[in-house]
Parts: C-alpha cells; structure tokens; sequence
C-alpha cells in the first residue's frame, strides 16, 4: 500500500468512527439569542411521562397562508421536533383540513362542531389583499383521550404579526398544558365556597370546568360553623385552596375565626369581593339608574391584619369595555357598542408569572384595593389605566352617562390597583382579640403561605344565555375575548405551586418579521439586485476574460 493510499484509507476509518459516533450520542445544539428552541424542565418532566404513543394532528398547513402564519407554522414544527427528540413515543403530523375543495364547508363545519373554531385572517402580498381561512388547532391523543390544543393566543387589538408573536410565545405552554391534561393525575382539591350568597353555579361554570381539567373541585359550606366549628375547619383543612366567589351576605366572627385558622395552618384562598352593591342587570329598568351602595361583608378587619383594605368606592377609567345597548324605537333599533367607564380594563406592567404576556382583563363595577405596612409581600397584579377616578357610595348611576362627554382632566387620580397577590407568614386576625369560640391547635401565626384578593367579583362571573353558560371573559356583543380566564387559572395553579406551566407561559421569544409594504414598494429594485446585478457582472467578467485572453495569446 503506497503512502497515499494508506492517507486516505486511515481518512475515511476516521470518518466511519465520527459518524457512528455522532449515531450513538445524538446531540442537538440551541444557539438562538433567546434559547427558543431550550425545552424548560417541566416541559421534559411532563413529555417524558407519555410511556405509549402521544400522536398529535395539528391542522395548521396550506399553501394559501399569509407570510405571519407560515412562520407560526415553522416555529411549531420545530418545537414538536424538540418534544419528539426528546421522547421518541411523540408523534405529529400536519393536515391541510380545507385540502377537498369539494366538501370545504361540510368540513369546516364538522370542526366547528368539535369546538375547533376557524380563524379569517387578511392576506398582503405583493402589495394584493385576500382572505384566507386556517384552522389554528392540533388535536393530540393518548391512550383514548384526545384534548384541543390552542396554537393561536388572541390579544385585543393586535395585528397579525403580534398575534403571531404572542402564539409562538405561548406554544410550548399550550402543548405542554394539554400533555399534562393527557398524562398528568389530578391530586389537589379546591372548594367553593357556599353559604354566604355567593355566585350561583351557573354563573361560575366556566371557570370551575376550566381548573376542573387540573384539580379536584367540591362546594364547602360554613353552615356548620354553629354547630360544630372544629369539625367545619378539620374538613376545611382537606382543600389545598378556597375560592370565594362574590359573596353579597356578611360573614359571622364564627365563620371568620375558621377562615383565619384555615390561613394559619397554610391554606390558599382566591377571593373576589364587591364593596359597593351595585350590578349592571340592575341598570335595565324603565328608568335607567339604580343607587350603589355600601356592602358591608364584615371582612375590613380580617383583610386589613393580612395588609390590604378593599375600599367601598366605584373606580371608573377612560379605558374600559363598552356596554352594549339597544338605540332606536321599535323594529328600527340597533345594538349599539357605547363606552361605559365603569367596565375598567385592567393590566400589569409587572413580569410576574400570573400576569405575564397576559390580555386585558374586563370588571366591573370594581373598587379600589389599597395595601397597608407590614411584613406580608404584595404584589399588585392588576390595575386601571392612568386615567380614572374614585367615586365614593352611596351614589346613583345611570345609563345616561353613555350619551355624556367625560371630561379627561377629572380622571387623576392614576393608576388603581384592583388584585393583589399576598404571600408571607400571617399574623392572625385574632391575636390579643377575645374569639367566638376556642378550637384545638389554635395558631397565631401561618406558615409560609399566599391568597390573592381582586376587588371584584364579576371578574370570575360568565354570561348566562338561555339558562346555558357562555365562556368566561367572552363578550358577544363585540366578539372580544378578554383575559379574564386566564388571569383566573394563572392565579390558581400559582397559588397551588403549579409553577411549571406558569414559568413556560412567561417564557419570551423575539420574532422578526420582515416589513410586507416595504418588499411590495422595493420589490422591482430587490429583483434587479439579485437577477440582473449577477447576470450583469458575470457577462462583464466573460467579456473582460475574453479580451485579455485574446490580447495574451494573439499571435
């Protein structure tokens, strides 16, 4: 064997060796900016549990797709190749539904039906506008079960490029969300609280169907309080979190002692409270006004140990959601959007978990919640706009302030909190105070826990249509989708330490896009760059090695 074939038998060994070696110890490298491509730990804890095929059917392919959605469509591909390489029991594949031209609306239709909404986006290119219809959803199935996976995130007022920002953003939580739903079983329990006029079933039902997917739900009821106070907290102490739902009937010191144990011995609670009587049902009347009143709940003394104190006062903003009603006389009225300043629209310039990346969330009727010094962390979640103002109770309202033009200069008063995340150790609201009764075990300080108050209860409430609930956040009137529900479910799964789903929620990503009415205005001179330039440079090249050639050999 000569020298250079033994060089070039020992190159192509060296060559075997590497890629059997790149066989076996496969290994995939993330060198974007913001580690999109990075799958967080609880991402790999929760894809790992899938021990049998986890097929996934997303229906977001097509030809016809603005340039927006086609990068949404890349960047899921993408992502399903990170879960796939990962666990190798994780299959997808893309589907064009609207592929058979000749059944397009039975099809759409079908979907429809299973809850698989279309989306009609604008189509720009090439300086052409179009319409284009795409279902943004994938189906993902496991073991008999099948869960709906949201690729879009909708946020009010976004264009086609934010929203695709925001969805690709949200794309890991919302396929590891519905892995978790598939793989994942359910070991928490919340309760409900009842007894005290809190919000009826029907209106709550969308939300307590949504944490339904997650957690163990039950109503509890402090009836039994009278009778029988250590066994009411005993099985209160069962529940991992309380949630008390717009409660209008005031609580007992009785109820109030348990509530506070409940906290001491490391309980969760989401409360959302009204301080002002006042509901915007009430307004549909011959006259068109009602009086908003003080609504005592006999619970000023019991949040004000914790370090907050919802005010009996109406916030009203500039910024806010319209109300809907009817102009005209008879046949010839219309449903007519008009802006209501005490729907305040509300959100955090805070990249805390909960409200991170997070759509405006709709009240109503809501009250100003100020926090008070001590050693409890708080966090405001939510807030007005900077222009809005206090009203103080009692105080008459009326629809008649729709046809009025308020005055920018009286709302000053700035931003208004209206949630409040609350964490620590509690002191308890009846230390060196004479209590209703004595329970075993008493505590006067908690450990280490939190409770979220909004000073508001219609936040959780859905709209009732013909008995039947509609989706919480979901106005029908305009076909806006506020955050409401998502606000709600953030705030439970951390108040429950389900920290995992909320760190990949808040996960940001940079999606560049390139600027379409810039191409359509530059498209002829880009064009000329990249075709003529080369074809002009390569025929001066041939003309030039021509000449001199010709002028080097010529005899």
């Amino acid at each position: 064997m000569n020298k250079n074939a033994k060089y070039i038998f020992i190159t192509l060994l060296i060559l075997v060796a590497i890629n059997l070696l790149s066989y076996s110890s496969f290994k995939r490298f993330d060198l974007t900016e913001d580690s999109r491509y990075t799958l967080s730990d609880a991402t790999i804890n929760i894809i790992n549990e899938a021990k049998s095929p986890l097929i996934i059917d997303v229906f977001l392919k097509g030809e016809d797709f603005p340039s927006e959605f086609r990068r949404l469509q890349n960047e899921t591909k993408q992502l399903l190749e990170e879960f796939s390489s990962e666990n190798k029991n994780i299959i997808f594949n893309f589907f064009n539904p609207l592929e058979d031209e000749a059944n397009r609306d039975i099809i759409i239709q079908q979907l429809t039906q299973r809850g698989l909404t279309p989306m009609q986006l604008n189509v720009q290119e090439n300086g052409q506008s179009s319409q284009a219809i795409i279902f943004p959803w994938a189906l993902a199935s496991y073991n008999d079960q099948t869960v709906t996976i949201p690729l879009i995130k909708n946020k009010i007022g976004a264009s086609q490029q934010e929203l695709v920002i925001n969805s690709v953003q949200h794309l890991e939580y919302a396929f590891t969300d519905g892995f978790s739903k598939l793989t994942q079983q359910k070991n928490k329990k919340i309760a409900i609280l009842k007894g005290n006029n809190q919000l009826e079933d029907k209106y709550i039902a969308d939300f307590v169907k949504k944490i339904g997917e997650y957690y163990f739900i039950a109503p509890f009821t402090l009836d039994s309080v009278s009778s029988n106070p250590q066994k009411t907290l005993s099985d209160l102490k069962n529940f991992d979190l309380i949630i008390n739902a717009k409660p209008t009937e005031a609580f007992t010191e009785e109820e109030k002692l348990v509530l506070d144990q409940y906290a001491m011995n490391g309980g969760k609670s989401l409360w959302l409270l009204d301080a002002v009587a006042m509901e915007k049902d009430s307004l549909f009347n011959p006259e068109g006004k009602n009086i908003a009143l003080n609504r005592d709940l006999n619970l000023t003394d019991f949040f004000f140990q914790y370090g907050v104190r919802i005010n009996p006062v109406m916030v009203s903003t500039l910024y806010s959601a319209p109300i809907t009603l009817a102009l005209g006389e008879g046949s010839e009225s219309q449903f007519q959007p008009l802006r209501w300043p005490y729907s305040p629209l509300a959100n955090s310039n805070s990249n805390h978990p909960i409200v991170n990346n997070l759509n405006l969330v709709r009240f109503d009727f809501a009250n100003q919640i100020d926090t008070l010094k001590n050693s409890i962390s708080k966090t405001i979640l939510l807030e007005t706009a900077p222009l809005s103002k206090l009203e103080g109770t009692p105080r008459e309202v009326s629809l008649d302030i729709v046809t009025k033009e308020q005055d920018p200069k009286t709302f000053n008063k700035g931003n208004q909190a209206l949630a409040v995340l609350l964490e620590g150790e509690f002191k308890s609201v009846y230390s060196n105070r004479i209590k209703p009764f004595k329970l075993n075990g008493e505590k006067l300080k908690s450990v280490a826990t939190k409770m979220v108050v909004i000073a508001d209860g219609d936040v959780i409430k859905n709209d009732v249509v013909n008995n039947v609930p509609q989706e919480l956040g979901f106005d029908r009137w305009t076909g806006k989708n506020y955050g409401n529900k998502e606000f709600l479910l953030n705030t439970v799964n951390y108040l429950l330490d389900d920290n995992g789903l909320i760190n990949i929620r808040s996960k940001e990503i940079a999606v560049a896009f390139l600027n379409q009415q810039k191409i359509a205005k530059e498209k002829t001179k880009w064009q000329l760059l990249n075709i003529a330039l080369p074809l002009v440079l390569l025929a001066l090249f041939g003309l030039g090695f021509n000449y001199f050639r010709k002028k080097k050999y010529a005899a």
